[in-house]
């Protein structure tokens, strides 16, 4: 493991490519957690593809500076600090720590575009029925985890509401931040504009996070990439449309590590983003697939991408033991 300036960051895997996964993970709960669940997949993934990987573990603006706030924010600083440092880092592929990484996923570098900004769609491109899986969630968090929990709640809202809630015009989508793909020389100007645009006491639906302030930007701004939903699948809508039995067993870890193991063999990044119950399941539970897993996996990525012509070969019956 290579160390750079160990204050603020740390590079973890250097490679020639100048592309870097980057994450942020501020605090020793934090980076020992990542560090603990997530890294091993992450490690696989970035040298399966000849990719970089770097932390942030420590803020990059001091506390004291009127403009500081949270690390969700702090991504918006990541290219600033590149360029000061003179790392040798051309694109970004920043991702939240509570992310889980399918190392047989493709290489997310070759979707970003220098003269584009790569996100995930919150709302669209998504497929389940939206609706129908905000319903599960609010009905079994009420059931099962909190009887107060609001059967009717911002949760709901759509992006008309979400971009007026706070103050701003209404935009077409909304731009997950857990997950940001941008060329170094080319953006990082502008997102530290984004960043100094607010100050400390900016607060919102997410608290003080930077959703929806920097997606609003980001849409204002209109040069972006939507990426698959692929690289960003939602645990949370996961467990709700596929394993809703788990909001009554989600003590059995056994149970809950094989359905998380079982989602992200047909996903490429999953994350178990928010605050409630379902976001906590990855790191009490190790969730990394067997090298036999991956083999298999491997072979059912490889059909997805193979053509198909619905060709009759007669009436076919299973084999009986």
């Amino acid at each position: 493991m290579q160390s750079l300036n160990m204050k603020k960051y740390k590079i973890l895997l250097s490679n020639k490519s100048r592309n870097y996964l980057v994450t942020i993970g501020i605090g020793k709960e934090y980076y020992n957690r990542w560090h603990k669940y997530a890294y091993p997949s992450w490690k696989e993934y970035c040298l399966n593809k000849k990719i970089g990987l770097m932390i942030i573990c420590d803020d990059l603006i001091e506390k004291s500076d009127p403009k500081w706030k949270k690390a969700t924010w702090q991504k918006m600083l990541i290219g600033q600090l590149i360029i000061k440092e003179k790392l040798p880092i051309d694109n970004v592929c920043y991702i939240d720590t509570d992310f889980l990484i399918n190392p047989n996923a493709p290489n997310i570098f070759k979707e970003i575009q220098k003269n584009k900004i790569s996100v995930v769609s919150v709302t669209k491109r998504i497929p389940y029925d939206l609706n129908l899986i905000r319903r599960k969630i609010s009905f079994n968090r009420n059931v099962y985890i909190d009887k107060n929990y609001p059967l009717d709640s911002a949760l709901f809202m759509n992006e008309k509401q979400y971009y007026a809630f706070h103050g701003f015009k209404e935009q077409k989508d909304i731009a997950n931040m857990g997950l940001i793909g941008f060329n170094v020389k080319n953006n990082w100007k502008r997102m530290l504009k984004w960043f100094n645009k607010y100050d400390r006491k900016t607060f919102g639906l997410t608290g003080d996070g930077d959703n929806p302030y920097i997606s609003y930007e980001m849409l204002k701004y209109g040069k972006l990439k939507w990426l698959d939903y692929k690289y960003q699948v939602s645990w949370t809508y996961e467990m709700a449309f596929k394993y809703s039995f788990l909001y009554k067993q989600m003590s059995n870890k056994k149970l809950v590590n094989e359905c998380i193991l079982n989602s992200l063999q047909d996903s490429y990044f999953m994350h178990f983003a928010g605050t409630w119950n379902e976001s906590d399941l990855w790191f009490y539970t190790k969730s990394k697939l067997s090298k036999k897993d991956l083999k298999l996996n491997k072979k059912y990525f490889d059909y997805l991408n193979k053509k198909v012509f619905g060709k009759p070969v007669g009436r076919i019956k299973p084999k009986k033991k």
